[in-house]
């Protein structure tokens, strides 16, 4: 029997503009191509764990508009239950993005329904649902929604994983609430207001009561464990597009820890998803159901 993973967190219509290069400042550009897909922190790492075989649950909110319809029609194609999605009457949320030759990316988010998400129905989801393992909540939507239902959730006794995506500083009674705390390097950068150095990598998680993982994209990942950091390699590829490979790692890894696997498995296999994502375009296009 699969242990149930609950995501909660934000759902979006990712708008493709592919160029050569960014444009400076009042520069106008011809761009490549355009292509539209299904994002949204929250409902990417659902549906990477979903591809995978999870029992995953996804709690978002959704505009009643053909992106919400859309988007829930997606979920029930990857394996994740929408029978948690608040729907309310304002625009489901989009996310402009910019996708340079080299893969790179620049994201605009524009929340839309993702700031509407009700935290009391969000926390008698998880009651419904019942026998909730994991958790996993990113800063897509309202920090004080993500504070009432990781309380509800460490209450619970649920494994709660947290991805400070967009990067922001942390409260500690938030902190708290965390067990597996999963920064890129940037983030890292914002919530502890120091270098990505293993001295200061080090330095910052004996000030946290979490686990910590610092991804580094094509560096790998930094795990601490007994105060020492190790290092995790992530294999050479051809990157193509980098858009929701830090949510193909977090979906991987908490899959990985459902299914009972060692943290350095779990974590080498959500960088072999994470990976092997940014070859193709797309955010959860890019995504590989085999494990």
């Amino acid at each position: 029997m699969n242990k149930k993973i609950c995501v909660i967190g934000s759902s979006n219509i990712d708008q493709f503009s592919y160029i050569s290069k960014f444009p400076s400042s009042g520069e106008t550009l011809i761009g490549d191509s355009f292509e539209t897909g299904f994002g949204g922190k929250g409902a990417n790492q659902a549906v990477m764990a979903g591809l995978l075989g999870a029992d995953v649950y996804m709690i978002s909110c959704l505009g009643n508009d053909i992106f919400g319809d859309s988007t829930i029609n997606n979920f029930i194609e990857n394996n994740v239950n929408v029978d948690h999605i608040q729907r309310v009457k304002v625009s489901s949320g989009v996310a402009p993005i910019w996708v340079n030759a080299k893969g790179e990316n620049k994201i605009i988010v524009i929340p839309g329904a993702n700031n509407e998400i009700d935290a009391n129905k969000a926390k008698a989801s998880l009651q419904e649902i019942e026998n909730v393992s994991y958790l996993i909540g990113q800063a897509e939507i309202p920090m004080d929604v993500n504070h009432d239902v990781f309380d509800y959730a460490k209450q619970n006794n649920i494994t709660t994983v947290f991805n400070p995506a967009p990067g922001k500083i942390l409260e500690s009674t938030f902190l708290k609430k965390i067990d597996w705390l999963i920064p890129n390097e940037n983030e890292f950068q914002i919530i502890s207001g120091l270098d990505v150095t293993d001295e200061n990598i080090l330095e910052f998680s004996k000030t946290i009561p979490c686990n910590l993982l610092v991804t580094q994209g094509e560096q790998g990942v930094l795990y601490v464990e007994n105060d020492e950091i190790i290092k995790f390699k992530a294999p050479k590829v051809d990157a193509v597009d980098t858009t929701g490979a830090g949510d193909a790692f977090v979906g991987s890894f908490v899959y990985g820890l459902s299914k009972d696997l060692k943290v350095n498995d779990a974590i080498n296999l959500a960088i072999d998803k994470a990976s092997l994502s940014v070859t193709k375009r797309g955010t959860q296009s890019s995504y590989s159901s085999s494990e």
